[in-house]
């Protein structure tokens, strides 16, 4: 499989859990469609523990621990919660496609939080950082 969609959702965070999805098929959409399973799985406490933990294990998997980013995962985490909250949508293809600014205009969305460049931040990387802006639901 070489997209993150060819899965079930039931295949593709199995695949996730067990490090078989390929780095290339983990795409920003991907991120987005994990929390929003996890989410729908778990709530939102639960999913903040979980999902970090399990994105970890991941990145540790592939030798990818640089790129984790604790501040991100858990802004991305609560900005698909916020949208979440206001869908209608009964599968992530519906949810993405009634939110499509999460696709494509994430650092905007994640921008109306932050002042703090956390993309790039070193200590965003290591510890969440609050939002300086509006803070998430």
């Amino acid at each position: 499989m070489t997209d993150h969609k060819e899965y079930s959702d039931f295949d593709f965070v199995a695949a996730f859990r067990q490090c078989t999805l390929l780095p290339g098929q983990f795409c920003h959409e991907a991120h987005l469609r994990l929390a929003w399973l996890y989410l729908g799985e778990f709530g939102l406490d639960i999913t903040l523990v979980r999902l970090q933990d399990d994105l970890k294990k991941y990145v540790d998997y592939w030798g990818a621990s640089d790129k984790y980013n604790t501040t991100l995962t858990i802004a991305s985490i609560r900005a698909v919660h916020h949208f979440i909250l206001k869908s209608k949508s009964h599968t992530f293809l519906e949810f993405i496609a009634e939110f499509p600014r999460l696709k494509y205009q994430f650092k905007e969305v994640l921008g109306c939080h932050y002042t703090t460049d956390i993309f790039n931040s070193e200590t965003a990387k290591h510890v969440f950082l609050e939002p300086e802006l509006l803070p998430f639901d």
